[in-house]
């Protein structure tokens, strides 16, 4: 049964990153993929938060299932690609420094809230 935690967080992850796109595009427009810079960051807080305290079932429901559902490595890769092919190589230098910062930040920040509790 350890498969369907993993399916059941991916069909709460995938739409959560779907519509997390949408709404940051309907906002701040598509010059920048703010949406999948928010998914990542989320979800590598989440996935340290859930470091070290969650129990195995949670970790495949909401590590593998939700957070691997939720963030996108391929995706950010594309639009980073995207962005230097269309001329915009400040954008897309921006978005590999600013997601990698900013996502090691926060799995560093959940590690380090989960160790509060």
């Amino acid at each position: 049964m350890n498969w369907l935690l993993v399916v059941v967080g991916a069909a709460v992850g995938a739409p959560l990153r779907y519509l997390t796109d949408r709404a940051a595009r309907a906002r701040y427009g598509s010059a920048f993929p703010w949406g999948t810079l928010a998914v990542n960051v989320v979800g590598s807080f989440v996935l340290g938060l859930l470091t070290g305290v969650a129990s195995a079932r949670l970790h495949l429901l909401l590590g593998v299932g939700l957070c691997g559902a939720l963030t996108t490595y391929s995706t950010f890769s594309y639009e980073t690609l995207k962005l230097y092919e269309g001329g915009a190589k400040g954008y897309a230098a921006l978005n590999v420094t600013g997601s990698l910062a900013a996502g090691l930040g926060a799995v560093w920040l959940g590690v380090e809230t989960a160790g509060l509790w």
